[in-house]
This record gives structure tokens, sequence and C-alpha cells, in this order.
């Protein structure tokens, strides 16, 4: 029997896959934080990222213990996926070019992606980016490390097909405390929380350029925060909110009760997720040539859609019959 050719080597011929990335991004500062997040990661499994915090989280005059102590978590056997992070202080910071360089020298072969904060403009992006790649060559490391920038500010926001067309960016994420603070009270500080985020113009307008822009680059766009911490239900539909009207397919956290309610908003539903197991297996039967499903005619366009929604399915926990897992997952 002929061996069946997988999706990722037929669907994607001379152009690289969208990145499937966990759907929710939580931030912690601390070690107390970060170690408890490590331990709820374990608990839970890979369907969260956690970002270590050397923006908010070093306390002033402290940056390079905080970014040492960032490193040595990242480097612990606790950190069993590889998917822990890391956000460094801003270009204006002095300290953002010595983050990097303690990150690398100590973690660089672990971290699953450095986070830019406030970038002005892409050439602010362009510059770290560089700095990047040349500690990743002096530290030995021998793989691109993924960036996620952070659109805070009037500048970014104005550049940010630029940015999210940059060589080594995976995540293009909004910032929306800093982008109202930025508007000097021309935005109402009711705008930070829901239904505000959600309605007012300018917010509005933001967060669709930031995903339309990420999108069409082929990066993923992440979602703020929300500022509810106990709602389960508020913090769900906020998470709906984001992916089902502006199109975002991550988004961050700041507690430990929002992961789930998030995890859960932003999983595909089950029933498109077994139509697109029995599209995809069709379809690698037939050789990745045309067939019919249920009276309806699928080819090479169509599956690509079931396929990273099967993808998107996997990474956000949904259970997958055996057979489809095996198939597709080994």
């Amino acid at each position: 029997m002929p061996q069946r050719m997988h999706p990722e080597t037929i669907l994607f011929q001379g152009e690289a896959a969208f990145p499937i990335l966990p759907a929710v991004d939580h931030y912690a500062g601390s070690e107390k934080l970060i170690r408890k997040a490590m331990r709820l990661q374990e608990e839970i499994g890979p369907y969260f990222d956690i970002t270590c915090d050397c923006e908010d989280g070093a306390r002033a005059g402290a940056e390079a213990d905080h970014a040492h102590l960032c490193a040595d978590l990242i480097s612990d056997p606790g950190n069993l996926y590889g998917r822990m992070g890391v956000r460094i202080h801003d270009i204006t910071h002095p300290h953002w070019e010595d983050d990097l360089n303690i990150l690398l020298a100590r973690a660089g072969s672990r971290l699953a992606f450095v986070t830019l904060p406030k970038p002005r403009s892409a050439a602010d992006v362009r510059q770290q980016l560089d700095t990047l790649h040349s500690l990743e060559t002096a530290h030995g490391i021998g793989t691109r490390i993924p960036v996620h920038v952070l659109i805070e500010t009037h500048g970014a926001l104005r550049d940010v097909r630029e940015i999210a067309a940059l060589p080594g960016v995976e995540s293009i994420d909004f910032g929306l405390m800093d982008f109202v603070s930025a508007h000097h009270g021309a935005i109402p500080g009711s705008a930070m929380r829901s239904p505000g985020q959600f309605e007012h113009p300018l917010i509005v307008r933001a967060k669709c350029e930031i995903s339309a822009a990420a999108l069409g680059a082929g990066v993923v766009p992440s979602h703020n925060v929300t500022t509810e911490l106990k709602d389960i239900d508020y913090i769900r539909h906020d998470a709906e909110r984001a992916r089902r009207e502006f199109g975002y397919m991550r988004m961050w956290s700041i507690h430990p009760n929002q992961i789930q309610p998030i995890l859960d908003a932003m999983r595909p539903d089950f029933r498109e997720v077994s139509e697109a197991a029995e599209i995809v297996c069709a379809a690698q039967d037939a050789d990745w040539g045309p067939i019919q499903h249920a009276g309806k005619l699928h080819d090479r366009a169509s599956y690509r859609y079931y396929w990273e929604l099967l993808k998107r399915a996997r990474a956000t926990g949904v259970e997958l019959e055996t057979g489809i897992a095996a198939r597709f997952f080994p």
C-alpha cells in the first residue's frame, strides 16, 4: 500500500504554514507566579504559553537579577513542554539589550519566543530583531527564536502591516491599556474593559487593523487581556467576542482563573472538528484530489482550512479520535 502524503507536505508547498500557537498567553512576573503557572501547565497540558515578564516584573535597579531568574526558570526541568517565553524591556529602556544577552546566554535554546513591547515604529522592531539575531549567533543558538510584537503606540499601529511582515515575527499582540493611555484622555477609561473595548470606534479600528495585518502576513493576532479576574462567564464572553468578531486566535491571561475560559472560547466547535477530520481523511485517501463530502465539492483550497482547523483543535486540547490523532499527529 503506498504511503499516504501528509497534509503539511502537500498543502503548503513553497510557502510557510500558518503558525499554530497555544490559544492562551499567560503572563507572570514573580518567581512565585511563574512557578504556579508551570505547575498549572503540567496539570492542564501544553495548551497555554507562559510569558516570563521582565518588563513589569522587574523592580527598578534589579533588572539583571530578574532576567537571570527568568532564564533559570525557563531552563528549569519544570518547563515540561518548552512553551515558555519572555517579555523584555522596551527599546527606550537602558536594559533591553542586557535582558536579551542574559536570557540567550542562559536559556536561549529553550526560549519559545521573545516579546517586544512598545515599539514606536517598524524601525524599532528591526533594530531589536537585528540585536536578537546577533546574540543568537554569538551564543551559538542554531535556530531563530520567534518574536511577538506588542502594538501599544500610535507609531506601531501606523506601521503594523510592515511590522507583521518582518521575518521572524510570529505574533502581533494588542496592548490595550497602554494604547488607551497614549490617547491622553481622548478615549475614556471605560474603553479598557467591556463593553467599551469592543465598541469605542478608535479601539475597534485598532483591533481590526492589528488582526487584519497579522492574518494578512500569516502571523497570529493575539488579543489583549480582560481585566475581570473572577467572573468566568464574563472572561469567556470577552474571549468569544475577540475570536468571533475580530478574528483573534490567541489571548493574554494575567490570572490562572482566566486560562480555562479563554481556552474554551478559542476552541473550534467540536462538530466542525469532526467534519474537518472526515474531509481531511477522505482527501488524503484520494491523494489530495477533489472529493465530494455531504454533497459538497472540496479541493486543496478547502483542505487547507480544515487541516488548520484540526491543528487548532489539537493545540487547544480538543480530544481527537484515536485513529485521527495517530494518522496525522504521530
